[in-house]
């Protein structure tokens, strides 16, 4: 089990345009040859964003892209024609495939923040996809199967105990407050990266929420 803590993210965006990044991966100016993915995941980026603050147009190719909303509201349009506001508890998925654009924007009038996850598909090319879960629930796995992986979300009151689940890779990212894993704790924006991941219990400290990826071999 390899943890990552909150402040060993590197950092980026544009804190003059309302835009505060913290990348787990190698990303942009960020190049790390030793940290370009765990599994299929390629970037775990946590992104707040000003009122009125957002990211123009700009392309993907060959990366299913999942988002989750933390607090306020993402406004999110891309080039294949879907725009959609993305709520706290929502997951969203562009699968960009052999190309599309997209705008990510608050429009809102209060602070947003939101985590990024981006996933390397099979095989690449085809059409672009977009799909929104309204309201997951606790224990409804999220499944990508373009990336051969699968999306936990996990709420937790304080002494709350959940399985984390066996699988050749398993990331476990923590949104907000504070448990246990494998003789660790774990506080807001920490990560686990577990390799052969088997007969591992997550215990919430305090009240918690935590994503965790599970993912086959490559």
């Amino acid at each position: 089990m390899d943890v990552r803590r909150a402040d060993e993210r590197y950092p980026g965006g544009d804190e003059a345009a309302g835009i505060a990044s913290r990348h787990a991966f190698s990303f942009g100016p960020h190049y790390d040859p030793d940290n370009l993915r765990f599994g299929a995941l390629l970037a775990c980026n946590e992104e707040r964003l000003a009122p009125g603050a957002g990211f123009d147009e700009h392309p993907h190719s060959h990366t299913e892209i999942v988002t989750w909303v933390v607090a306020g509201e993402l406004t999110h349009r891309d080039s294949a024609g879907h725009e959609t506001v993305v709520r706290a508890g929502d997951v969203q998925r562009l699968s960009s495939a052999g190309g599309v654009r997209h705008v990510e924007r608050n429009d809102a009038a209060a602070p947003l923040t939101f985590v990024q996850m981006w996933l390397a598909p099979h095989e690449p090319g085809g059409e672009p996809a977009y799909e929104i879960v309204r309201g997951i629930a606790d224990s409804t796995p999220y499944a990508v199967p373009q990336a051969g992986a699968m999306l936990h979300v996990r709420r937790l009151a304080a002494g709350e105990r959940t399985a984390v689940p066996d699988g050749a890779y398993v990331y476990v990212h923590v949104v907000r407050g504070e448990v246990t894993l494998g003789g660790e704790t774990l506080g807001a924006g920490d990560a686990a990266r577990v390799t052969n991941a088997e007969a591992l219990d997550a215990v919430a400290v305090r009240r918690a929420e935590v994503l965790v990826w599970e993912m086959a071999a490559p």
